[in-house]
């Protein structure tokens, strides 16, 4: 096919492009010697000598949906810029290995090829440069100014430091102690900024120098090795808060903002119907010649905060289930029971959830719709969880061990079990608000014993008066009764005057976050012994804070032939019981 004129003027200023950017087109096509001479032959295209390298893109004009054109890919190539000493520096988190780093840097400058370590001087020399190279970039300006002999203007960070600079071209404070007998480098710090990567390893190894002893350790020990950080108090204190080493040795653990009431507090509902529950005790009992141990079941009222106690003979299942039932049959159906993970409350709750196993699928059925009484555990080590019902035994505890001292190896089962009861009525009989106690034209305060038992009025106690000789008589009602109006006495005096304002947890804090390093409290064990972990799982309230995380506890015990195993295990636990030690990225 032959090409016409037009064509072929347009395809030569293409050719001739081309011939300039690619000098193997002289060796293939054939050059005289004066049009070598001429070329690009020796030199090489112009392109390569250029800083920046841009290609362009011809295209001639091809028919659409020609098979032979094909796509390709144009790559940019960009020439960067070397980058200083004092920025490859970031890469080093050690300032020891720094100097030690750059003292081998200037020995390889120098052409020395041996290998021992670098010596005190040329450590020395690699500090200066560090040094200089981290005020050149942040003080350039001061550095020209005092350069010329000239202070510095009283606008600047400096000028209260009286600075100069050295004869190794480093800014110093000038300050008040020239007349001193103390070192140069005590005397005239060097001024360092305050948020470079070099004076944060110099601040990690002045604070490992100290051994982690704290702000005012850590501070000393960089104004004594010659160092002058202007705002050195937050820095370093900023630093002490993020080191690892510290939160193992002196941070408290995890709080959070106390949570809002549940709709159990907060909603009316049938007296029992939404409990919570504890033990407490023991309380010493005598039957003939024998002396036995007893505790108390409290069973709390999350509305009406009306209390249950039942005695329990031990600590086993079958007596809690025991008591249970007798609170169920006196104070009627309870469709939800909040506790701690007692092994008795976990032994009752497997005991009942295999019962349930054994029912009918029909039966199951009608029977958790109607009946079914859930356990609600809280975690582990959180009793604060239970503010509700431990607060109440507190006080009935501490009470009711000062009472029944009194009468300490005299009391049997029958009564131990009615003192039980008078300090549950007395308890139930306290008035719910006490703000209009002392105003004669008030109402009646409503009483926990108002909303269970509909009756305005409260048990009288019985005919006659009981004093303290009746602990002697064998007339056990009388001994009984006398304990009771001891426990009311105590009681309102120790209790009302205690439960008008919470005193705790105001403000809310970091919410834990899946992958954070903690370490789990353990109170039988001293601090450095507290096992580390990393939370898997948060458990977020309805207010958006999380109170309860499970955590990936290891464990690193030895076998029986003294070898180490490493073990993980899953635990649920309250933010306070966890110390938190490096935040999730």
């Amino acid at each position: 096919m032959e090409m016409d004129e037009d064509d072929q003027e347009s395809e030569r200023p293409l050719q001739m492009e081309n011939e300039d950017e690619n000098p193997a087109d002289n060796a293939s096509r054939g050059r005289t010697i004066n049009e070598l001479l001429s070329s690009n032959w020796f030199s090489g295209p112009s392109f390569l000598w250029e800083k920046e390298i841009t290609t362009t893109n011809v295209v001639p004009d091809l028919p659409v949906g020609d098979p032979e054109v094909k796509k390709i890919q144009t790559l940019h190539t960009k020439t960067m810029e070397n980058k200083d000493l004092v920025d490859r520096l970031s890469k080093f988190s050690s300032w020891s290995k720094t100097i030690k780093a750059v003292a081998r840097l200037l020995r390889w400058i120098k052409k020395d090829k041996t290998n021992s370590p670098a010596s005190v001087s040329e450590q020395e020399d690699a500090k200066c440069l560090i040094l200089k190279g981290v005020q050149r970039q942040v003080y350039q300006k001061e550095i020209e100014v005092l350069s010329q002999g000239k202070r510095l203007p009283s606008h600047s960070k400096l000028h209260h430091l009286d600075a100069f600079i050295d004869k190794d071209g480093i800014i110093k404070v000038g300050g008040r102690l020239d007349h001193s007998s103390y070192t140069h480098a005590f005397k005239h710090p060097w001024i360092l900024p305050k948020e470079h990567h070099v004076t944060k390893l110099i601040i990690a190894h002045c604070h490992e120098c100290v051994k982690h002893q704290g702000k005012g350790f850590t501070i000393n020990n960089i104004r004594s090795c010659g160092y002058w950080i202007p705002g050195i108090n937050r820095v370093v204190t900023s630093y002490i808060l993020n080191c690892v080493t510290c939160r193992r040795m002196r941070r408290s653990a995890e709080g959070q903002r106390m949570s809002d009431l549940p709709s159990e507090r907060v909603e009316p509902s049938p007296p029992f119907m939404y409990c919570g529950m504890d033990c407490f005790g023991p309380f010493m009992t005598k039957e003939g010649r024998k002396h036995h141990k007893r505790y108390g079941l409290l069973l709390t009222c999350l509305c009406s905060r009306a209390i249950h106690i039942e005695m329990l003979e031990d600590m086993s299942t079958d007596a809690f289930i025991n008591s249970l039932r007798c609170f169920i049959a006196i104070r009627g159906t309870v469709r939800q029971i909040k506790c701690d993970q007692g092994t008795n409350f976990i032994g009752a709750k497997n005991e009942l959830n295999s019962a349930l196993q054994e029912l009918d699928p029909e039966r199951l059925t009608t029977f958790l719709a109607n009946k079914q009484c859930d356990f609600v555990l809280n975690a582990p080590h959180s009793s604060h969880a239970g503010g509700v019902w431990e607060r109440q035994i507190k006080t009935v505890r501490s009470v009711l061990n000062a009472t029944i001292t009194l009468s300490a190896g005299r009391l049997n089962d029958a009564s131990l079990r009615t003192v039980f009861y008078e300090a549950m009525a007395v308890v139930n009989s306290r008035p719910l608000t006490i703000d209009n106690l002392n105003d004669p034209k008030s109402l009646e305060p409503l009483t926990p014993n108002h909303l269970i038992t509909m009756k305005p009025t409260t048990a009288l106690p019985p005919p006659g008066k009981f004093i303290r000789e009746d602990m002697y008589t064998k007339k056990r009602w009388r001994r009984v009764q006398y304990l009771t109006e001891q426990f009311w006495s105590r009681w309102k005096k120790e209790y009302l005057h205690n439960i008008i304002a919470r005193q705790r947890w105001h403000a809310p804090k970091r919410n834990l976050q899946i992958g954070d390093v903690v370490m789990d409290i353990e109170e039988t064990l001293p601090r450095s012994e507290w096992r580390l972990g990393r939370i898997i799982e948060t458990v977020l309230s309805p207010d958006g804070l999380v109170r309860k995380a499970k955590v990936a506890l290891g464990d690193k015990r030895l076998n029986k032939k003294g070898e180490r195993m490493h073990k993980i295990s899953i635990v649920d636990r309250p933010a306070q019981k966890l110390v938190l030690l490096l935040e999730a990225e």
